[in-house]
């Protein structure tokens, strides 16, 4: 992330601190001080955090009393990073693909929310400052060098690994997440942290962030410590990092373009939507086919007249019922007028 955080640093942090906390002169005769005139700068000396590009940095990153390298400006800006483009993120993506991708059709679902796309972006903003603000320490600790993250093929294990750990990385994850996802159904834990991600039944993109902030850090947390544990190369890691935000968006947006045994893509996601206790995984299907909670999606899901049809949306209804009982007891969502959904 200190690639990143250079980049961040660059175009806006720098004039930022510059502005909010900029360095006092020393007077050239301390301690007279008559001579209160000097320009202040910093001694932090600039170092590129990769070999693959470098920015020169402008006279602003030398005119704070926090310098890129104090602690608390990396923390403080990690966690900007975090929550702001985080949020940038999600609202250009997520509206990209609610306008083209998602079938708006599914808002006739019987079970689909009222002003759901609102509560949907509502959840997110409340959320992402709270996951933000719990998750910026792992970005402190990589960015200070107690990661394994490398930048050249030099200083990694191997030409080999450049290649292996883009699937050590989706296998490693998403067997973390597989067995946090699962927990977070337990009983004593799914009404307090869960279910606010379980009350869109049909959801939007827009309900790819809606997390409880502590769940969505939970499930976070596989990808987090990964370069902890393995190594990982910088750039690499900044391009899984926007990947996952991606899948993220895209197992939500409805469209069914994947009926692959191995891949738990937006059908199988569905599934976990409206039956619940199936498909905890975020990128494949292994570890549900071992751990016995994986459901295949109907083949009707693939044909789009049958996928909108009353007799599917009336049978995933009734089984959302029937599970709703179990799992919640009382169903407290409240769901659009069909006369207002048909009038859309």
């Amino acid at each position: 992330m200190d690639v990143v955080l250079e980049v961040s640093d660059q175009f806006m942090f720098d004039y930022m601190y510059a502005w909010l906390l900029p360095a006092r002169p020393a007077p050239y005769d301390f301690p007279d001080k008559t001579n209160g005139t000097a320009q202040a700068f910093s001694s932090w000396v600039y170092k590129p955090a990769t070999e693959f590009f470098s920015l020169q940095p402008s006279q602003a990153a030398y005119q704070s009393i926090w310098a890129r390298d104090n602690i608390y400006r990396q923390a403080l800006s990690l966690f900007l990073i975090l929550w702001l483009f985080g949020l940038v993120t999600y609202y250009v993506f997520a509206s990209l693909s609610y306008i083209f991708v998602f079938d708006k059709k599914t808002m006739e679902h019987p079970k689909f929310l009222k002003n759901q796309v609102w509560l949907e972006i509502k959840q997110t903003n409340a959320a992402l400052p709270v996951m933000a603000l719990f998750t910026f320490p792992f970005l402190v600790a990589e960015v200070r060098g107690y990661s394994l993250l490398y930048d050249t093929s030099a200083e990694g294990p191997g030409r080999w690994y450049d290649f292996f750990q883009f699937p050590l990385f989706i296998m490693f994850t998403d067997f973390g997440i597989y067995w946090i996802h699962r927990g977070l159904h337990h009983p004593s834990v799914y009404k307090h942290l869960h279910k606010p991600h379980h009350k869109w039944i049909m959801p939007t993109p827009y309900a790819s962030h809606a997390f409880h902030p502590v769940d969505g850090f939970a499930q976070s947390i596989p990808y987090h410590v990964f370069p902890f544990i393995f190594p990982l190369q910088k750039m690499a890691y900044v391009g899984l990092f926007v990947f996952i935000n991606f899948w993220t968006i895209m197992i939500h947006d409805g469209e069914y373009y994947a009926n692959n045994p191995v891949i738990n893509g937006a059908a199988c996601h569905s599934v976990h939507h409206f039956a619940f206790n199936y498909n905890y995984g975020q990128f494949t299907t292994l570890w549900d086919r071992l751990g016995g909670s994986y459901r295949q999606p109907d083949d009707d899901l693939f044909k789009k007249e049958k996928k909108m049809s009353t007799t599917t949306w009336k049978k995933q209804a009734n089984e959302m019922e029937r599970i709703v009982k179990e799992v919640e007891g009382e169903d407290d969502r409240m769901y659009e007028p069909t006369e207002t959904k048909k009038s859309k």
